[in-house]
């Protein structure tokens, strides 16, 4: 890629941004029914942000979504994309679940396939749950306790089912004893003995060890039940089989996926869905563009993906549709990160020359702006989670003196780690999203200016888990920095920084430690979190470790993000959820 093109796409991206403030500035007065002025009824500018707009229990009708990349994985187990998770409600149940209710309320756990929130031993080892009567799979049948146990254990197949959250793996099976379902050749094939289930409806965890956030881990979709009979393995994803109100119909990878109504789903054995649509359909677009643009004709209803307009997208949209946009805040950090097996990255001050020769402003500016892309990201804990300190924690000062690059730092830095001219690497970039691409392309820019040479990577996104989530793949194609971001599984920092930050989740395919972090003191801190039961306590951990984190110098943080999501006039029950980092609640919705 030139440094023309890529000169030319950096001034649209400047130009886009501003364009976006000015017209946010107008939205932000507006208010009301139409308070876009174009006559389709739409609810008004944030009517769903963190509120429900268009409220209506009218059953009926087709839900449609457009999305620009498909979910890493439909199967459950395998699946850690977060609007993937948000999908799957849908199609799966799972001992307790989040509230379908806006905002804060929202990210509260609630009983699901359970009857309540279980009951806890006084020493937090021992939960015991009842499952409801009249809960049955797509074909009729009763779901058993012993069919939530088969799904949980699916996460230690990892040689087959790779990609998604390990997080009970490694709390019920700390020492790596049980070789998980598929080469399970005990005699008495009981399966993961840390799981009993005494009768079809009791389910009792044991655990090795308390941890304070194990009934989160338990409302992840990788706990929904799975019948043994009809685990398919690999191919699972295909068309994974129903415990909720609807069922695969179709999919083609990459296509689209329809979920029509799963008939021997019982209302009346779940408190938290109404399934109100008749058929929900999801149509992919290779161009975000183009799929905007069919959002704003009102082909379809919301994106997917629930990570905003892109920039040509949200400037048509807040000029002439600004009624039917929600602005909010999200959990995710969308960052750089650096794999210390790709030289010279191995070295913390490489590492920091790219934070320092980093423009911090520029780099806000390809993701939209203050208001459409988030504040300056300053470390690596999102606001969401307890211990966070937002950008009063600043330790390079990327929101303050340094915000847009210090050359000499930089290149302090450079001269510090035996790379006095700078020297050259590669950028990997998912190449569906431009917004990544346009950030890329920032970065590139600016590192240039020091001496680093960066050439840019475009890489399919659906395809994360084997190309940068593979260690061995990353050092091969010489990925010094990767374009990525990440929002918490629950907002907690054993929920948002285990997988990114301790040596134990380091693994061979879905990878997520792509910095290949092994710091004791982090993992220390972790041991001494997961144990920790009060509060106050678990929130100067997570400070810690957030601060740990930042000295190492693993990652460039680009913003605390928000973004401009697209709600289509025929859209009810439209409310973002914390549970969801800010994302649409899509189990809910209908359809005017």
């Amino acid at each position: 890629m030139t440094t023309q093109r890529t000169s030319g796409r950096r001034k649209q991206a400047v130009a886009a941004a501003a364009v976006v403030a000015a017209l946010l500035t107008t939205a932000a007065c507006g208010g009301g029914n139409d308070d876009d002025g174009d006559g389709n009824g739409a609810a008004g500018f944030n009517a769903g942000n963190n509120k429900v707009a268009n409220a209506s229990t009218k059953k009926g009708g087709e839900l449609k979504f457009a999305g620009a990349q498909d979910a890493d994985s439909w199967d459950t187990t395998r699946g850690y994309y977060g609007f993937a998770w948000n999908f799957m409600r849908n199609y799966s149940r799972q001992l307790l679940s989040f509230k379908t209710e806006p905002g804060e309320k929202g990210a509260e756990l609630t009983p699901d396939l359970a009857t309540d929130m279980g009951k806890v031993s006084d020493d937090g080892k021992t939960y015991t749950f009842t499952l409801r009567d009249g809960i049955t799979w797509e074909d009729g049948k009763p779901i058993t306790s012993k069919d939530v146990k088969y799904g949980i254990e699916r996460q230690w197949a990892q040689d087959v089912l790779s990609g998604g959250p390990v997080y009970l793996k490694d709390l019920l099976d700390p020492k790596g004893e049980y070789p998980g379902p598929y080469k399970d050749k005990s005699a008495d094939k009981l399966g993961l003995k840390a799981i009993e289930t005494p009768d079809d409806k009791t389910i009792v965890f044991k655990l090795p060890a308390a941890n304070s956030d194990f009934t989160e881990m338990i409302a992840m979709p990788s706990a929904s039940p799975v019948r043994q009979d009809m685990d398919t393995k690999s191919k699972y994803s295909l068309k994974p089989f129903s415990s909720g109100p609807y069922k695969f119909q179709s999919y083609s990878p990459g296509k689209s996926l329809v979920l029509v109504r799963n008939t021997e789903w019982k209302a009346s054995s779940d408190s938290i869905r109404k399934a109100y649509p008749d058929k929900i359909s999801v149509r992919f677009f290779t161009n975000a563009n183009d799929m905007d643009q069919r959002l704003i004709n009102g082909d379809y209803d919301l994106d997917l993906n629930q990570t905003g307009l892109s920039p040509q997208g949200r400037t048509t949209a807040l000029k002439q549709h600004k009624g039917n946009l929600d602005n909010p805040v999200t959990g995710y950090i969308r960052y750089a990160v650096f794999p210390q097996s790709v030289k010279p990255f191995d070295n913390v001050h490489c590492r920091k020359a790219v934070l320092y020769g980093a423009d911090h402003v520029s780099l806000q500016t390809a993701r939209g702006g203050p208001v459409a892309g988030g504040d300056i990201g300053t470390n690596m804990l999102p606001p969401s989670v307890p211990g966070s300190e937002g950008q009063d924690y600043d330790p390079y000062e990327m929101a303050g003196a340094n915000k847009k690059g210090n050359v000499a730092k930089a290149k302090e830095e450079l001269k510090a780690c035996g790379q006095p001219n700078g020297f050259k690497t590669r950028i990997a970039v998912r190449n569906n999203k431009p917004v990544e691409v346009a950030t890329a392309e920032s970065l590139q820019a600016s590192l240039k200016k020091v001496g680093i040479d960066a050439e840019i990577d475009q890489f399919d996104g659906s395809q994360t888990s084997g190309i940068i989530g593979s260690p061995s793949n990353v050092k091969k194609k010489g990925y010094g920095i990767i374009i990525m971001g990440w929002g918490p599984d629950f907002a907690t920092v054993q929920g948002f920084g285990l997988p990114l930050w301790s040596s134990k989740y380091i693994l061979e395919s879905g990878n997520n430690n792509f910095a290949l972090i092994k710091d004791k003191a982090i993992d220390g801190l972790f041991d001494d979190y997961v144990k920790e039961l009060d509060d106050t306590k678990k929130t100067q951990i997570s400070t810690e470790i957030n601060h740990k984190v930042m000295e190492g110098a693993y990652y460039l943080p680009f913003t605390f993000e928000k973004f401009i999501n697209w709600r289509s006039d025929r859209l009810a029950n439209v409310y973002t959820s914390d549970a969801y980092n800010g994302q649409y609640d899509f189990v809910n919705m209908g359809v005017k």
